[in-house]
């Protein structure tokens, strides 16, 4: 029995993206909708046919599947499919079939089209694509939150203004709030307590409340740093608490603005650069939060973000060696430092171990093997001191299994080509990432080449590789949206890495295998693999939009953790977001699982 036009509009008003529809709208588009029947095992549309439109599921069951047959989601009621055809080139990408008797709602494909333009809500629901963001932080167009010192320091009215000042100089600040009951009732900062406390000769048993600045002007998170400056420069004040529904979250003083303008990466360059130790380092490489904090708030692109950050890394190497030298010695024959893992590839975020290698000179004799001994010990442990931990497999260069001669690296790589095996497929994923970071570049050479042509053209190791690049998937779950982690510290939440970028970071190795292209960034090896003909346009554009989605809720997780004064990691609770973050963050998932199955069905391109 068709649904009459009030209980369509109700039901629709409970979906998104027509929620946030002006009512005018939605009652333009309610009758626009055919509701249309299917039994259950009966195909809705296969791969590659023409749709009629949106689907929209009232009641029942849909199994999505992509080109190889395997299924990527299993919809119910108030689930949409069919948009990714539609906002394409109007073809199915998916098939899809009831799996129970199931009542839909067909938008036609001109109505579907009218709406995505018209409306900019359903626009930014159904456009996966990312929208290109501004490449500079700018102090006042960045969002308060981003501003703001979180946790701020806090007292009650009745407490003595001596002990208010203790607690200001323990933890170095200028200010405290005087809270109650959770509200905000006033702000006490040093200014008060010289002018007043000081200067009129008031006892040290004074309640704060009596020398506080009641009810002080506040801002909420979701004002930019232009509204704190001229408020400071309106009412002339140095300190602006930040509060939301009435309950302090943060404040922001010009020491805060100050610090924003500061930190940049290339003043922490510079600063490592002038190092003397590795101690010394760990201060300044202490700020990378910071740094991740702005760089996000401002609007930077995650692969901006995370090569200003890697170029931290490259510094501290870099450094490192030059101290190692100056204390041991120059060495007795050349070297090259390589960087693996997230440095190599230039993706570091702010949680990263370290991943590194030596190439020696084939002139290296035995007597030369303590020298670089104690070089590969002292980078190493200056980079844990500096707070790139020490690798959990001991991939590093402090193990004289990756301390050696060109000749020896080479016979690595034709061994592990010869005779994939797993810790084979493993290693050599790794190494694949290899990035020359300081010492003689001559003996990086023509390895690397060597190493991609006699790879690619070894049919059993490719497959080898594309069998392990499967072993991470995308935290897709068919009946519930997303497979979270089962127990554990992190039981309900999506592993943002292993299960997140990972997976992308995998295929994009496995492509620059097949077109033996020489980019190590997972993002430029895409753009490679589309340039070369491996990965098709419009799926090399698909899973770029999709990486770029995954990165970037990565990132972001890893900002807000920071705000809030915790240590960032890649774990996020899906209830953490919107249903409109979540349902893109599917769809991004769904997009990699599509690939992933494309490239284990032998067909590196997706059409």
């Amino acid at each position: 029995m068709p649904l009459d036009l009030p209980a369509l509009s109700r039901f629709l008003s409970s979906v998104h993206p027509y929620d946030a529809l002006p009512s005018e709208t939605l009652d333009r588009l309610s009758p626009l909708f055919e509701s249309r029947s299917v039994a259950a095992g009966d195909p809705i549309y296969p791969l590659g046919q023409p749709l009629e439109g949106l689907f929209l599921i009232h009641e029942g069951q849909v199994e999505v599947s992509d080109e190889n047959g395997v299924p990527v989601s299993i919809l119910g009621a108030r689930n949409s499919f069919g948009e990714r055809g539609l906002m394409r080139d109007g073809l199915a990408m998916t098939s899809a079939r009831a799996l129970a008797d199931t009542r839909l709602l067909l938008l036609p494909a001109a109505a579907f089209h009218d709406l995505v333009g018209s409306e900019p809500a359903a626009r930014r629901f159904f456009d996966r694509t990312r929208t290109p963001k501004p490449q500079k932080a700018d102090l006042t167009t960045t969002r308060v939150e981003t501003l703001m010192a979180a946790d701020p320091l806090t007292c009650r009215p009745d407490t003595p203004v001596q002990e208010a000042a203790r607690k200001m100089r323990d933890r170095r600040v200028s200010s405290i709030c005087v809270t109650e009951d959770g509200r905000l009732r006033g702000i006490v900062t040093i200014r008060d307590l010289s002018g007043k406390v000081v200067a009129d000769g008031l006892s040290l048993n004074t309640a704060a409340a009596q020398i506080m600045t009641p009810d002080p002007v506040t801002l909420p998170p979701s004002a930019i740093g232009s509204d704190v400056l001229h408020m400071m420069m309106e009412r002339r004040i140095g300190h602006v608490p930040v509060t939301e529904a009435g309950r302090l979250v943060g404040i922001v003083t010009q020491t805060d603005l100050t610090r924003f303008q500061a930190v940049s990466s290339a003043e922490l360059v510079r600063d490592i650069a002038r190092a003397g130790t590795a101690e010394d380092m760990a201060k300044v490489t202490a700020r990378i939060p910071q740094l991740l904090v702005q760089l996000v708030g401002g609007g930077n692109r995650h692969e901006v973000v995370t090569r200003l950050i890697t170029d931290v890394a490259d510094t501290v190497t870099r450094r490192l060696l030059a101290l190692a030298e100056a204390e041991f010695g120059p060495p007795p024959v050349p070297y090259l430092w390589l960087a693996c893992g997230s440095q190599g590839r230039q993706e570091q975020t702010g949680v990263s171990d370290q991943d590194n290698c030596l190439i020696l000179s084939d002139d290296h004799q035995p007597e030369h093997a303590g020298y670089f001994e104690r070089l590969a010990n002292f980078v190493c442990d200056g980079l844990n001191t500096c707070g790139y931990v020490f690798c959990p497999g001991d991939m590093m260069a402090s193990n004289p299994r990756w301390r050696q001669p060109l000749r020896v690296w080479r016979k690595y790589f034709a061994g592990w080509i010869a005779k994939p095996d797993p810790e084979a497929q493993m290693l050599a994923s790794v190494m694949f990432d290899l990035r020359p970071i300081g010492g003689a570049m001559a003996l990086w050479g023509d390895l690397q080449a060597e190493t991609l042509a006699a790879a690619s053209k070894n049919s059993i190791f490719v497959a080898h590789m594309i069998s392990n690049s499967l072993k991470h998937t995308p935290p897709l779950g068919l009946l519930r949206g997303f497979a979270t982690i089962r127990s554990g510290e992190h039981k309900n939440q999506l592993d943002l890495k292993h299960n997140g970028v990972v997976p992308v970071v995998d295929l994009g190795r496995v492509y620059a295998l097949q077109g033996r292209l020489a980019e190590v960034n997972t993002r430029a090896r895409l753009q490679a693999a589309v340039a070369a003909g491996v990965l098709s346009g419009s799926g090399g554009q698909d899973l770029l939009d999709a990486y770029d989605l995954i990165a970037e809720t990565r990132l972001e997780h890893q900002a807000t953790q920071i705000r809030a004064g915790r240590e960032p990691d890649n774990f996020l609770a899906p209830a953490d977001l919107s249903d409109f973050e979540r349902s893109h963050l599917r769809d991004a998932f769904v997009v990699v699982k599509s690939l992933q199955s494309a490239v284990g069905h032998g067909r590196g391109m997706l059409s």
